[in-house]
């Protein structure tokens, strides 16, 4: 008797090597496997030859199925044939939807499990050596998303725009322009900016700016989506940034504390 059972599978920020043993072990003993186009395909290397990989899509401008298909495909598989991965980008719970799945695997009388990933969202920034928080610069941080299902900007935007804290954007490229004017009206025009594209991968491409500029400097170097944007003076303490601004001005330093321009 086949015991259909779902999994929820954080694949982590893009890295294949940036998976947990967990997840390994579940995607070894899966029957199907449904992932994501965020879920870098080495990681199906983990999976049994004859298990049936199925492909869903779901990042910004792709989509393979709709959720409400991929909902449906899930249960149908893995009543089918046992033990499911629905293999996602970052973590099942980072603005991946995971609820809906919950949800309807419960419907339909599936048991179902959360392994957890590690989000692009904390993992990216860490890559370049670009902390979320530091003592004396950023006492927290928010992550959020650039656009809302219906395709406008965010309102929590507008307080992340308020705050002091290092502000995580993701799925905002499309958005880039209008978000910057957003922090801008603000009073942060001059406050450092990050844009990772692609990031832990051999594909990731970066650039830095400010809110002033970096709109068009990403235009210039033709960032794209998947992209995470970091606002916030932690992201001068990225080394090349120091390296550049050490070049402008030998006085600039770091302590413990602060950052400043002497």
């Amino acid at each position: 008797m086949i015991l259909p059972r779902i999994l929820l599978v954080g694949a982590g920020p893009g890295d294949p090597e940036l998976i947990t043993i967990k997840a390994v072990k579940a995607l070894a003993n899966a029957r199907v496997i449904l992932y994501d186009a965020l879920a870098n395909t080495d990681l199906l290397n983990h999976c049994q030859s004859d298990s049936i990989k199925i492909f869903v899509g779901k990042r910004y401008g792709c989509h393979a199925l709709s959720q409400q298909e991929i909902n449906q495909l899930m249960i149908e598989q893995a009543i089918e044939h046992g033990t499911l991965v629905r293999l996602k980008g970052g973590d099942p719970f980072v603005f991946g939807r995971a609820q809906e799945e919950i949800e309807a695997a419960r419907q339909a009388g599936i048991p179902v499990e959360v392994i957890p990933g590690i989000s692009s969202a904390l993992a990216v920034p860490a890559s370049k050596m670009i902390p979320l928080t530091c003592r004396g610069i950023s006492e927290s941080f928010w992550v959020t998303t650039g656009t809302t299902r219906s395709g406008e900007i965010s309102t929590d935007i507008q307080l992340a725009a308020r705050s002091t804290a290092t502000v995580v954007i993701l799925m905002a490229m499309s958005k880039l322009e209008a978000i910057m004017d957003i922090f801008a009206a603000n009073g942060k025009a001059s406050t450092p900016v990050a844009i990772i594209q692609d990031g832990t991968t051999d594909k990731e491409k970066m650039v830095t700016g400010t809110v002033r500029d970096i709109a068009f400097k990403a235009a210039y170097a033709n960032m794209q989506n998947p992209a995470i944007i970091l606002v916030g003076e932690v992201v001068n303490l990225q080394p090349s940034t120091v390296v550049a601004k050490l070049a402008e001005n030998p006085y600039f330093y770091m302590d413990e504390n602060k950052q400043e321009r002497m």
